[in-house]
């Protein structure tokens, strides 16, 4: 281990924050699969066919995703904060925001349009 990469244990308020983000992101995901269940299960078919398992998909797909990043997430945080550096770039942002926009406007363009 080099100079750099000595570790020592943060403040556990810091610790139990990135502990509670990593636990908001699995409640986000959980959210996403159980909006995917009730719509392939509960929403009336619309107009377009195939419509309802196309939104019930986009919403299991994004609960994937953010499943899949959100420990690689944590880890890198914490080991962060116990080297001392900088925090990593938060890419997922990015992607559950665009992820949620694309949903919505889905649905909303199936509403209106039947």
């Amino acid at each position: 281990m080099t100079a750099g990469d000595e570790e020592q244990e943060p403040d556990y308020r810091f610790s139990l924050a990135n502990e509670r983000t990593f636990l908001a992101w699995l409640r986000t995901a959980l959210g996403l699969l159980a909006g995917a269940v009730a719509v392939r299960q509960l929403v009336p078919e619309f107009g377009v066919p195939g419509a309802r398992t196309v939104l019930a998909l986009l919403c299991a797909a994004l609960a994937v995703v953010l499943t899949a990043a959100s420990y690689p997430r944590w880890k890198r945080v914490q080991r962060a904060m116990r080297r001392g550096e900088p925090l990593p770039p938060n890419r997922m942002m990015l992607v559950l925001t665009a992820g949620i926009l694309v949903i919505t406007g889905f649905a909303v363009v199936l509403a209106v349009t039947g």
